[in-house]
């Protein structure tokens, strides 16, 4: 039998390699290793008593039945709430579109927006599989390195300076996976109102936004309707493998939007929506914000630990649950993390899937784990350095 022929945009999708090192440490941990997991980007906290309540009632009840493409109303008219409670913001709730997932929420938002050959601004240390949301449609992310002097994201300057013919717009993250950190929102106004002036668009990453730790954090839906905003329940709402997130679009695309959810996804996990309702609950949110500073804490813990061993951390995070760490010092961080996952049980992620940026120099340090364990972590790191 012949091999099954492929289609060419297959390998234009690089292998993540993130879940390749995670297979390993899950490997040794099954093996009787134990592992401290520094690596993944997922919070050790789980769903709340309101949500698990929710999710119980609905099943009961038989909530189970398709919603609509664009979600049950609501749950989107309590995401809406949410947004003028949180930040202040009326976003009227036929903009909000619920997704499987921020996955599928920016993978909605590159089939209505990129066209075949379009380029698409992101930046290089950013979230690997933002590059292949868009290649996923035929298009290409074109990468822009970025450096500690700004804060390792886009500015209008480096916006300006690589839009080109072919470039549609902008794909960014605040606050970012992998580095932590934010754009100074006075900037993302600059770069918001630059794509605009050009004609083109802007996709907000906001799933950490929730977890700033800096001043009040300000969504980009401030900056006016034609931004497009992605958001989730897996981070600040701790419901990853619920896999549930929503969208916030231009109300002149509404109709499109909800024609391509019809068509390529029918509707978001039923019972995971009405569970969701109960993330809103007064309680649920008193336990949101006392994670949220229990996230502050091990980053102001392990950032200085960090630094102490010898890592140099030239940003400090200011939001999500990553360090980006200079690991200079040491050598290669794709060698450096085999042997910190093998020599001290120890599992971190080297740069080489976040770009081309001089992936040899950093690695990705996550703490969405407890702070017990953080304290053992750099323990063994040390131990395994000194040795």
């Amino acid at each position: 039998m012949s091999d099954l022929r492929l289609a060419a945009r297959t390998a234009r999708i690089a292998p993540f390699q993130v879940m390749e090192l995670v297979k390993r440490a899950v490997l040794l941990e099954q093996q009787g290793r134990p592992i401290i997991h520094l690596s993944i980007g997922e919070p050790d906290f789980t769903a709340p008593e309101p949500v698990v309540a929710a999710l119980e009632r609905a099943a009961r009840a038989g909530r189970t039945q398709y919603t609509s493409a664009t979600g049950l109303p609501a749950l989107r008219e309590a995401i809406s709430r949410d947004y003028r409670y949180r930040y202040g913001v009326d976003v009227d709730p036929g903009r909000i579109v619920v997704t499987a997932g921020a996955s599928a929420a920016l993978s909605l938002a590159c089939c209505a927006l990129v066209d075949v050959g379009d380029e698409v601004l992101v930046t290089d240390p950013s979230y690997p599989c933002n590059r292949h949301f868009v290649a996923a449609f035929d298009g290409v992310a074109r990468t822009v390195p970025v450096f500690a002097d700004t804060r390792f994201q886009m500015t209008e300057a480096l916006l300006a300076a690589n839009w080109g013919p072919k470039v549609r717009g902008a794909l960014l993250a605040s606050p970012a996976n992998p580095t932590g950190t934010s754009i100074p929102f006075d900037e993302l106004g600059r770069i918001v109102a630059a794509a605009r002036a050009r004609g083109g668009f802007t996709i907000v990453d906001e799933i950490y936004l929730g977890l700033s730790y800096e001043g009040r954090a300000r969504t980009a839906l401030e900056l006016g309707d034609d931004v497009v905003v992605v958001n989730s329940f897996s981070k600040y709402f701790h419901m990853t493998g619920w896999r549930l997130g929503w969208l916030v679009v231009p109300p002149s695309t509404a109709a499109t939007f909800e024609k391509l959810s019809q068509n390529l996804y029918i509707c978001a996990s039923t019972l995971a929506q009405h569970a969701a309702l109960g993330c809103f609950e007064p309680d649920a949110l008193a336990e949101f914000e006392r994670r949220r500073l229990a996230f502050r804490d091990r980053r102001d813990f392990i950032v200085p630990a960090m630094r102490a061993l010898g890592f140099d951390v030239p940003v400090m995070p200011d939001g999500a649950f990553y360090a980006w760490l200079d690991c200079t010092r040491f050598g290669d961080s794709g060698v450096l993390a085999s042997r910190l996952l093998e020599e001290a049980s120890v599992s971190l992620v080297p740069g080489h899937d976040f770009g081309a940026n001089e992936p040899g120099r950093w690695m990705r340090l996550s703490y969405a784990t407890e702070r017990a364990k953080l304290e053992e972590a750099v323990h063994r790191i040390g131990r395994c350095l000194a040795g």
